[in-house]
């Protein structure tokens, strides 16, 4: 967890970061070493539409990144979802603090999880292959976020609605299974 901030650099959340740290002291302890963190906080959601395309692509070391192929690009740092956060934060006299990669890297975080079963050619190069059934085991499928093998930058929800149903389009149907 760090204090939310707004800045364009990463020195400058660095610093920013730094100085909320030191101007308020007694609320970031407090928000720090909360007592049964999960019945006592207050996770907020904020989503918009935004009209770009994001595109898929190996990095140099083999593993999976996006790029923005058009439009504006995803960012943590939403001045409207901020003040939002502050308003609650106000109301129910809170903190309003993110992930550190939110505020250090400007990471945009995602409450789904993803990947851990990456779609692959064979057993060698992932755990699913493009029908998204599990390699070695019959009639076993993934569905899920954890099929989208990197943080995409936005909500994968209709990514993840997609993937599932080409998949579900893919299973014969029991009129076929039948004939057989």
């Amino acid at each position: 967890m760090a204090p939310m901030v707004l800045a364009e650099s990463m020195a400058g959340r660095f610093l920013a970061m730094i100085k909320d740290l030191f101007i308020h002291p007694l609320d970031n302890l407090k928000a720090f070493f909360i007592d049964d963190w999960a019945k006592r906080t207050h996770i907020l959601l904020y989503m918009e539409s935004i009209d770009s395309t994001l595109r898929f692509k190996r990095s140099l070391f083999g593993g999976m990144k996006s790029s923005l192929e058009k439009g504006k690009a995803p960012s943590a740092f939403n001045p409207i979802a901020q003040t939002i956060a502050r308003r609650v934060a106000t109301i129910i006299n809170g903190k309003p603090m993110v992930l550190s990669t939110e505020t250090l890297f400007g990471i945009p975080t995602t409450a789904h999880i993803l990947g851990g079963s990456c779609m692959g050619k064979d057993v060698d190069s992932g755990v699913i292959d493009a029908t998204n059934h599990v390699f070695n085991y019959k009639n076993m499928m993934v569905c899920d976020g954890s099929a989208i093998s990197a943080n995409p930058g936005v909500n994968p929800s209709l990514s993840i609605t997609a993937i599932t149903e080409r998949a579900m389009s893919l299973i014969p149907s029991n009129d076929r299974i039948n004939k057989n």
